[in-house]
């Protein structure tokens, strides 16, 4: 897949050269090919999902392995992995009619208002932003990282558990001292899976985050794009344009060695960990 992938890209790599990841001038009609800002919009937009969907994901795994009974923590788990299985285009939808108005109203509005003054939160846009795509991918990535911590918190051993309480641990102290060390690199490799689906979603990001070229921002309420996004909202466009779509495909090419480098990161955090164990 790499190689042919990257045999259709040579046009655009040998027309564009380095400048496809460090420029930031993407203009098709001048078969300028700067992708920095796709690269951009989908490191942040994917860095926005992972802060909000960790601490829940490992919560939620936390609670329904250690803290609710089995007859509530199975039917439970199995309500949190459902999401997992819903479209991105639904997620899309979703985010569109629902999420867009419920955000802009009552938490990016009061945001930019109160705390316009930190460039994070300045400038609020059309609610279409770096932020709210942010978010839909922090609830499609939940139930992965979610699911595979549940495993990884089940592989310890139930000795080390009891050995915790027995010395008079409350139940959050053995869940610190006995169940947290031995998970930390399956938990890791998670949250690596986790960023690694949220780095490659296409259509939910496309119908959430404006679709503007060009844009490097530090303001999250600002319209950008992601290099997933950007190749499907302009492939179509494309095709009667060799150069064009050429410089589409070197950008998945980009996207692909960015999950590999993702992927190789996560398994070597397992392997310095000693396994999920």
């Amino acid at each position: 897949m790499l190689i042919r992938t990257t045999w259709a890209a040579w046009p655009a790599f040998s027309h564009s050269g380095i400048s496809i990841v460090t420029s930031n001038n993407w203009n098709p009609n001048l078969n300028q090919f700067g992708g920095l800002s796709f690269i951009y919009g989908t490191l942040v937009t994917s860095v926005i999902a992972l802060v909000l969907a960790v601490p829940v994901s490992v919560l939620i795994a936390l609670f329904l392995t250690e803290v609710a009974p089995s007859r509530i923590g199975t039917p439970l788990g199995y309500v949190v992995d459902l999401p997992a299985a819903v479209p991105s285009v639904v997620y899309g939808l979703w985010g569109v009619f629902v999420l867009v108005p419920f955000l802009t109203n009552y938490v990016w509005l009061p945001l930019s208002n109160h705390l316009g003054f930190i460039p994070l939160f300045s400038q609020f846009a059309s609610g279409r932003d770096f932020a709210t795509a942010g978010v839909i991918l922090a609830l499609m990535i939940i139930p992965i990282i979610s699911a595979v911590s549940r495993e990884v918190f089940r592989t310890v051993p139930a000795e080390e558990r009891e050995s915790a309480l027995a010395l008079g641990s409350t139940r959050w102290e053995m869940i610190r001292l006995a169940v947290l060390p031995r998970s930390r690199s399956g938990v890791v490799a998670a949250v690596m899976l986790g960023f690694g689906r949220a780095v490659g979603e296409t259509i939910a990001v496309a119908y959430l985050i404006g679709g503007v070229p060009n844009k490097i921002t530090p303001e999250l309420f600002q319209q950008g794009s992601t290099i997933a996004a950007n190749i499907a909202l302009q492939f179509n466009e494309a095709a009667s344009l060799p150069l064009f779509k050429s410089a589409l495909i070197a950008l998945g090419v980009v996207l692909f060695v960015l999950t590999l480098l993702i992927n190789i990161g996560a398994r070597l955090v397992i392997r310095r960990g000693g396994g999920i164990g």
